[in-house]
């Protein structure tokens, strides 16, 4: 049973009239250190990551990601229409993000 106050993708559109949502930056230090790790390890195993003619490990994957997080290279977004998390690039989404 879905819990009334959880905000779903239908809920979402009825309060913004229907209208596109933006996706939300999630700050790296808002997630908890597992959760953190659980996103980032998403990110890196899909395939068509490219790190390049040499085999990275999973942990240096992991770790070279957290750096471009901290650094604000890159930045976690969640995407209420598809209720997805997502790590992207910052000069992807047309900014340097930091404030």
């Amino acid at each position: 049973m879905q819990d009334e106050h959880e905000p779903t993708v239908e809920r979402l559109e009825r309060e913004h009239g229907g209208e596109e949502i933006a996706p939300i930056r999630v700050p790296p230090d808002d997630l908890e250190p597992d959760t953190l790790r659980a996103v980032i390890e998403s990110f890196v195993l899909r395939e068509g990551t490219d790190y390049g003619l040499h085999e990275t490990s999973l942990e240096d994957k992991v770790a070279q990601v957290l750096i471009q997080l901290r650094r604000g290279e890159a930045q976690i977004t969640f995407d209420p229409a598809t209720e997805s998390v997502n790590v992207v690039v910052t000069r992807a989404i047309g900014g340097s993000g930091r404030p």
